[in-house]
């Protein structure tokens, strides 16, 4: 039995809607792979594809769900929700064998959070080369990873 049996929150799942943003015809992203809706990706998605808002919010959800499941079973030590997020957002964003062949994954088992958090930042290239919105988007994540409850329940400013 995993350790962690999350759901992705109301929380994560707006800062994957705003780092991938929705485009409702295939295009191709920085990398060259071809992506719709939420970014989806896949052997679905072709040149000329065209979806509509409530397919790419069913290709989204699917896509988390994903996500979400394998991060639940890759992570041997126990997590709080907005840590969960980050790593889920982040599986979404890279796909799951490159988190499973990850420092940041075998820090985060080894019970290293620190560690693991400041492997965000290395995973911010497309071909070689530094992507502005990836780096933004590794910060967002780094930060909700990090960000600490308050003792009174609520994530501190």
């Amino acid at each position: 039995m995993s350790v962690n049996n999350f759901t992705y929150s109301g929380n994560g799942l707006a800062l994957t809607e705003q780092f991938e943003g929705l485009r409702l015809s295939a295009y191709q992203d920085q990398g060259g792979v071809w992506t719709i809706g939420y970014g989806h990706t896949g052997a679905d998605v072709q040149p000329g594809l065209t979806i509509t808002l409530a397919q790419a919010q069913a290709l989204l959800a699917s896509d988390v769900a994903a996500s979400a499941t394998f991060v639940n079973q890759a992570v041997t030590v126990a997590l709080v929700q907005d840590e969960f997020d980050a790593l889920v957002d982040f599986v979404f964003n890279l796909g799951c064998g490159k988190f499973a062949g990850s420092t940041l994954l075998r820090d985060l088992n080894a019970g290293n959070f620190a560690a693991a958090a400041g492997q965000f930042d290395l995973w911010d290239h497309v071909n070689g080369q530094v992507v502005a919105g990836l780096l933004r988007r590794r910060q967002a994540e780094e930060a909700l990873f990090t960000e600490q409850p308050a003792a009174n329940g609520t994530a501190s400013a």
